[in-house]
């Protein structure tokens, strides 16, 4: 480390200031010669408007993302809180049009990969932004054997870590420190972010928590437990070809309760859809289920209960909407990343899910982590102390991640911290809108200006605007409104316009 090159760099940047000069920040390139806690700066390079590329991206679509970005410097750290770790992390900053504020992004799935398009939508807003591969390389827990450390790192140290390193390296390249810092993210992000809020209240003025995965190791139990039941014999499989026609008569159904037939159910919580009524008459169909058949559709849109016992192993459901994405829960074989968690943490990489005993492996994947991925701790009282805001959101059709869990943790914060939570968090169900995104819903919104705007203004937002993309072009606009209440149509002008509905 180079302490003699930081002080005389710090010492000129203090004398310009002392001599009424504009502050002279650390350039780009010397930003290797500064220390951070816990590691070490390895780059930092200028990168010119739209020439970033990926490293290791194979994705000409992914790629060309990046060609709208505007200069911008980039540093990368190695973070070593513990003998064991080996976080990396990356700082953007932008080189012109810096807004003096800090966006930290997370991880999906596992980790193991920088979300470079978090950044770069990061930069583009005018933030300086920051984001970490949670420890490690590769979406796998191939990690976790003989490294407690670095299951740490990726349960929530490495966000924590890459935060301290980025307010210390914007604050030498700008001369300033961010003026606000904020933590957007969704699935196992939306994790990393209600636990940030959790064990490190002063990290962020506001946190976004999108789809969150909190109760990861039972989920993860749940999800391949429910895969076995659902493949419990080939007649009881519900064939991928099917959900299309169940999604129909759901729709069918309930589509028009919100008063406007548009594709989408508003408040699925109100659908009551009997699956029984697409029994076959006879002989199985493409257009009907089997008694079998029934009974693995009634699975998946119940809480998910041993059916012996009735013994709950996951609170949570897959709601009316969700029927396009089931094969990601129903498919042949479990979601890759809960049968590679329960492989890897809870049992061993040869570990047969077809063995899995409920509620016993449920309860023993639930200790294997020792609370680390839990986020379920609904005191977020020196959060919102401090003046941390917290907006959640998430999709009512996400066939992965159950919306009651959202819905769960909304409810435990509002109990436990009472009053106060009325002005620091607000939850959006989003109608329509898959996993983190996609589906008929409208799934686009600024959750980046939304925070910005609530810390700034001390508002809590009532509603979102949303819309909905078709190629490229917006073809729906809706407001997303915080729960519990919904969009209302007005009677009148387009139901494709936001303007023309109401929360109520």
């Amino acid at each position: 480390m180079k302490t003699a090159a930081v002080i005389a760099l710090l010492g000129a940047t203090m004398l310009a200031a002392s001599d009424g000069a504009a502050p002279r920040p650390i350039a780009c390139e010397s930003l290797t010669q500064m220390s951070v806690t816990n590691g070490r700066v390895l780059s930092a390079a200028s990168v010119a408007a739209g020439a970033f590329t990926p490293p290791n991206s194979a994705n000409a679509n992914a790629t060309a993302s990046f060609a709208t970005l505007p200069a911008f410097c980039r540093a990368t750290l190695k973070l070593t809180p513990s003998s064991d770790s080996d976080i990396n992390a990356e700082v953007w900053l932008p080189q012109s049009g810096w807004n003096h504020k800090l966006q930290a992004s997370g991880n999906g799935g596992l980790g193991g990969a920088i979300p470079y398009p978090a950044l770069a939508a990061s930069v583009k807003a005018g933030y300086a932004a920051v984001g970490t591969d949670g420890g490690h390389v590769g979406g796998n827990a191939d990690f976790v054997a003989g490294h407690p450390e670095k299951l740490v790192d990726f349960a929530y140290r490495a966000i924590h870590e890459m935060t301290v390193a980025a307010k210390t390296v914007v604050a030498a390249h700008y001369d300033a420190r961010p003026t606000r810092a904020y933590f957007s993210s969704c699935s196992t992000g939306g994790r990393q972010a209600l636990i940030e809020a959790q064990r490190y209240p002063d990290d962020f003025d506001g946190i976004v928590a999108g789809d969150p995965s909190w109760d990861q190791m039972r989920l993860y139990a749940a999800r391949v437990w429910l895969n076995t039941y659902v493949n419990r014999t080939p007649a009881a499989v519900i064939p991928a070809s099917k959900y299309p026609m169940i999604h129909a008569a759901v729709i069918d159904k309930c589509d028009a309760l919100d008063g406007v037939k548009d594709g989408v159910i508003e408040d699925p919580a109100k659908c009551a859809f009997n699956v029984s009524t697409l029994m076959c008459a006879g002989d199985d169909r493409p257009d009907c289920l089997t008694k079998d058949q029934v009974e693995t559709a009634n699975a998946m849109t119940r809480p998910i209960r041993d059916p012996k016992s009735g013994a709950m192993l996951h609170p949570g459901r897959y709601y009316p909407g969700s029927e396009l994405g089931w094969g990601g829960v129903a498919g042949p074989t479990p979601s890759g990343e809960s049968h590679e968690g329960m492989r890897k943490i809870v049992f061993t990489p040869g570990w047969d899910y077809h063995t899995i005993k409920v509620p016993d492996d449920v309860e023993r994947a639930v200790k294997a982590d020792n609370g680390l991925l839990y986020g379920g701790d609904p005191d977020l009282s020196r959060f919102f102390a401090r003046g941390g805001k917290l907006l959640m959101y998430h999709g009512w059709a996400d066939p992965l991640v159950s919306p009651d869990t959202s819905l769960i943790m909304f409810k435990m914060i509002t109990e436990r911290v009472g009053s106060p939570v009325a002005n620091s968090l607000a939850l959006f169900m989003v109608p329509g809108m898959a996993h983190c995104q996609g589906g008929p819903g409208t799934d686009t919104f600024d959750k980046a200006a939304a925070i910005d705007r609530w810390v700034e203004t001390g508002r809590t937002p009532a509603s979102l605007e949303a819309a909905h993309t078709s190629g490229g072009a917006v073809d729906r606009t809706r407001p997303l409104c915080a729960y519990p209440t919904t969009a209302h149509y007005s009677g009148s002008g387009s139901t494709d316009d936001a303007k023309n509905f109401r929360c109520q």
